[in-house]
């Protein structure tokens, strides 16, 4: 994979909306060095003459100052690991491990990225997707990998949710799946074993009471009132409680779910895959491609890759950005407009 597409799948985690990796923040620092001729990554003062304190200081100011981070970014503890320098990132109650190299040429947060080049390497850049250029199919299926306690994948179930209920021809076009591992007789989440349950819970409902999924889905995405959320829905708990406890059943269907996901290597809640193949929903700037997140986002992305517009392609849908985490109205503050923020 070239360098350019590789900065290119990173942009999925650009911006950092509530608390998220410090992977993310690292990444907006380079999509804004790009997009701001003015700024050289050499204003970082990363490099030989300064501590390893300044050096982590340094990184944390021009954090806090460029608004990288919608919550007040702290620095807890620098140290030296294995000939590097560790620093320990604080958002809110969360800290997160990031490190430097003694020379600040590279910086790992997920994976090494070399701060040293210039992002402008005078190579063209890939042609931005755009609804024409999508390809074409006769019956277009998207599908959204997300977990279930992840604030951005709770923002994709909402927008799918609030789309389904106005236009419920969607449904047969797009479907939510899960990210996860099996491991023995049950499966793992990426944010333990509260989330890993609620995963399990949802495919089981997906799967073998597919008719009141959405309604579930719709009253979970408020404030994950679980119980309340069965009984409004008319889940058939035994029927669920078999589901979950069966292997065969569960996390069999889990573990198809999860098979797909290693396939399109899915690691970011949410990734949206259209007819058998990953598609980001945002530019290399970061720009939104159809319209951020939000539910008529869903329809333009089925509509522009159909062959065949289906009728409600001319139907509008909601434009504003959904929220993210929990909220009991489609449209809150915590919505994201102009980043493809996920859980990683």
């Amino acid at each position: 994979m070239s360098k350019l597409s590789f900065l290119k799948k990173l942009d999925k985690n650009t911006m950092l909306v509530g608390v998220a990796v410090i992977g993310v923040i690292v990444v907006g620092v380079l999509i804004y060095a790009n997009s701001n001729s003015g700024f050289s990554l050499s204003n970082l003062n990363l490099g030989f003459g300064m501590s390893k304190d300044q050096i982590a200081q340094k990184t944390i100011d021009y954090i806090n100052n460029n608004d990288l981070s919608d919550s007040p970014v702290s620095l807890s503890s620098v140290s030296e690991e294995s000939g590097m320098i560790k620093i320990k990132i604080k958002i809110g109650a969360n800290e997160f491990d990031s490190y430097v190299t003694k020379d600040g040429k590279l910086l790992f947060p997920n994976v090494p990225i070399n701060m040293a080049e210039n992002a402008d390497t005078g190579e063209d850049q890939p042609a931005a997707l755009t609804c024409d250029t999508l390809e074409k199919t006769a019956e277009s299926q998207l599908e959204a990998f997300i977990v279930s306690k992840c604030p951005f994948g709770l923002q994709m179930q909402r927008m799918i949710a609030d789309a389904v209920k106005n236009i419920p021809d969607l449904d047969k076009y797009v479907k939510v799946r899960y990210i996860g591992a099996v491991s023995g007789d049950s499966i793992t989440a990426m944010h333990g074993t509260e989330e890993a349950t609620e995963n399990l819970r949802q495919i089981c409902i997906r799967d073998e009471q597919r008719s009141k999924y959405w309604n579930y889905i719709s009253c979970h995405i408020k404030a994950g009132d679980v119980n309340s959320c069965l009984s409004s829905a008319s889940i058939d708990q035994s029927k669920l409680t078999a589901c979950m406890g069966d292997k065969n059943r569960g996390v069999a269907y889990a573990k198809a779910d999860f098979d797909l996901s290693d396939g399109y290597n899915a690691t970011g809640s949410p990734t949206l895959v259209l007819n058998g193949a990953e598609i980001s929903e945002f530019a290399p700037d970061g720009s939104s491609i159809f319209g951020g997140r939000t539910s008529d986002e869903l329809k333009t992305i089925i509509c522009c890759a159909s062959e065949s517009k289906p009728g409600f392609c001319s139907t509008q849908l909601n434009t504003a950005q959904a929220a993210t985490n929990f909220s009991e109205t489609y449209e809150g503050s915590g919505g994201s407009s102009g980043a493809a923020a996920n859980c990683n």
